[in-house]
């Protein structure tokens, strides 16, 4: 999305999202293996070394499509990320999804786009009409939800009801996290914040990291004051989708689809998951654009916060045209005279 930052959007989308710095040139990495032939719809930098290519993060080396796909289909909780509104990532999510439909498993369908309050609504929809994407859109009024067009996530849902998957609204009403920032984890009832862990003690480097981010991720201009009670939000987003896929009764585990953000190994989603069930099998995937000043895949870990890529796997993709974000607040700026 284009728009500039505002304290609004940070609370219902931004918060978790894939962050988009440009980090310092390295050399180019070496060529394992030729990548497949891809039509992409992102126009950008479409001749990087790393486009089309998926990185093992723990392996230290490049994989091809199918090692991805059978890692997916053999995860309890995959967290598939994404760039909200960039076409490519939803078509290799949708993939990912009949890949591990076709592998033989039946996983729930987790979305961060569908908040808890809408379960009723996704199951009637999908009650009179169990296969159509765009009869569930209307029902969710997805046009006014402020999530970029249907058009862009209906690959995901199709894969999804074709296969008659369960589809899961997993995200944190946005009533409740304006009150969490407003009010403090008091505004969630008490059940609810401890099943949440949100009165647990937060280390102190993952704290001062989520600060770091969210300032960022505003370009300075967030009053302080604000950045804690935010850190807070994002935490209890995070800690919401990770309850919502413990808590499905379908023994097959799930696929959340949403932001690279929420899908970091060391404080989102993954983390949540980790910390209720430490047996549970998670797996990490972002799908992110690449940067012609960024030629190796390590390098994508500095514009996270990270000293290394905080996922399992980074499938590359073209870059989606983006307007400078801190570009409208910049000239709101008073100048100051001599």
């Amino acid at each position: 999305m284009t728009r500039a930052p505002s304290l609004l959007a940070a609370l219902l989308m931004a918060a978790g999202c894939a962050s988009r710095q440009v980090p310092a040139p390295e050399a180019a990495p070496s060529s394992p293996s030729p990548t497949p032939t891809r039509t992409w719809t992102a126009t950008l930098h479409q001749d990087h070394p790393l486009v089309g290519r998926i990185w093992d993060v723990a392996g230290g080396r490049f994989v091809d499509e199918a090692a991805l796909r059978t890692a997916v289909a053999s995860t309890q909780y995959v967290l598939l990320g994404e760039r909200h509104d960039h076409p490519d990532h939803h078509r290799l999510q949708a993939e990912l999804v009949r890949a591990t439909v076709h592998a033989g498993r039946r996983p729930a369908l987790a979305f961060e786009m569908l908040d808890v309050t809408q379960w009723s609504t996704v199951a009637a929809s999908l009650k009179k009409h169990p296969d159509d994407a765009e009869a569930l859109a209307q029902a969710l009024d997805w046009a006014n939800s402020g999530w970029p067009p249907f058009s862009l996530y209906a690959p995901v849902f199709n894969a999804g009801l074709e296969a008659q998957l369960p589809i899961v609204a997993a995200n944190l009403p946005r009533a409740q996290v304006r009150e969490l920032v407003m009010k403090g984890p008091e505004a969630l009832p008490v059940e609810l914040r401890t099943r949440l862990r949100l009165d647990a003690p937060v280390p102190e480097a993952e704290a001062k990291a989520v600060r770091e981010e969210l300032d960022r991720s505003h370009c300075g201009h967030l009053p302080q004051e604000m950045l804690e009670p935010m850190a807070l939000a994002q935490r209890a987003r995070d800690a919401m989708m990770a309850d919502q896929l413990l808590g499905l009764a379908v023994g097959n585990g799930a696929l959340l689809i949403t932001g690279n953000g929420h899908v970091r190994k060391d404080r989102a989603v993954p983390a949540h998951l980790m910390r209720r069930a430490s047996d549970a099998k998670v797996l990490s995937v972002a799908i992110l654009e690449v940067s012609p000043e960024a030629l190796k895949p390590q390098d994508y870990a500095t514009p996270v916060g990270a000293a290394s890529l905080p996922y399992d796997y980074v499938w590359f993709t073209p870059a989606m045209p983006e307007d400078d974000p801190c570009k409208t607040l910049r000239e709101r700026k008073p100048k100051t005279t001599p």
